[in-house]
């Protein structure tokens, strides 16, 4: 069992946070190479709720424990969803559904430390990170293919943050794909030599820590909003949020210790 600064203890990932409040959420299954299973889909569901509820927490770091960033799938755990009926196979997909619509939903910037090789849902947990860091080392695959299956509930969060094109690439042939490649597609944001980890995620890290929390919240959720909504409709949605913010009192302080030259509250 996984104890925390937070008091929250978990078996399957490991979860930190510091003065800063920088969290960091670690996939600690190293001996399977951080494979989902019932268990991890379930803690990462309950630790995302606590997340997005606490103030205190302002950024998430996601990264996996030991050689690997996540396999995918568990195959002890896929084992159990084949012995299943239809009805229990798909409430074993909505678990994890849902725990990948946490993530993305999280009103916090979630920035992935891609420490090693991610397969089939490690990459459905980048696909639904706002920034992805990545060991040149680390190579990719949806794999569902190989087995007959189809990385159906990823889907949706790969082909948001690739598009189409890209994601035809990848998709449908198993393939194993590089770092480098993967930038390429968009599905990672920057591609750094393994001592560099650290350093390049500390220095996103050091970005929103200067931007006031409430703020990168409603412009992560505009930008889902957006992703959603026919070019129509992204006139009167962006006045409105745009008068929304007008109208908090971060806005009120951000802008006067602007002309103040004085560091805004969210500034330690």
């Amino acid at each position: 069992m996984t104890a925390n600064n937070q008091g929250w203890q978990f078996e399957t990932i490991a979860f930190d946070l510091d003065e800063r409040g920088v969290a960091v959420i670690t996939l600690n299954r190293p001996e399977k190479h951080n494979a989902f299973n019932a268990r991890m889909i379930a803690e990462l569901h309950d630790l995302s709720g606590k997340v997005a509820r606490d103030p205190d927490i302002r950024i998430v770091t996601l990264t996996g424990a030991g050689k690997s960033f996540c396999a995918g799938a568990d195959l002890g755990w896929m084992k159990s969803q084949a012995e299943k009926d239809r009805a229990g196979k798909m409430e074993e997909a909505r678990s994890l559904g849902i725990m990948l619509r946490d993530l993305d939903h999280l009103p916090k910037p979630v920035i992935c430390r891609v420490n090693g090789p991610a397969y089939g849902g490690g990459i459905g947990l980048m696909a639904a990170s706002d920034i992805v860091i990545s060991a040149e080392s680390a190579r990719f695959s949806l794999t569902e293919t190989k087995l007959g299956l189809i990385a159906a509930t990823i889907g949706p969060y790969v082909l948001t943050k690739l598009g189409q094109g890209p994601a035809r690439r990848i998709f449908m042939n198993s393939r194993v794909f590089s770092a480098q490649e993967a930038r390429s597609l968009g599905l990672v944001s920057d591609v750094v030599s393994e001592d560099q980890l650290d350093d390049v995620v500390e220095q996103e890290i050091q970005w929103f820590l200067q931007c006031a929390p409430g703020a990168v919240a409603d412009a992560k959720a505009l930008l889902r909003e957006l992703a959603h909504l026919p070019p129509a409709d992204h006139l009167d949605l962006t006045i409105g949020r745009l008068a929304d913010r007008w109208e908090t009192e971060e806005t009120v302080e951000g802008i006067r210790c602007f002309f103040e030259r004085k560091k805004p509250s969210w500034i330690t």
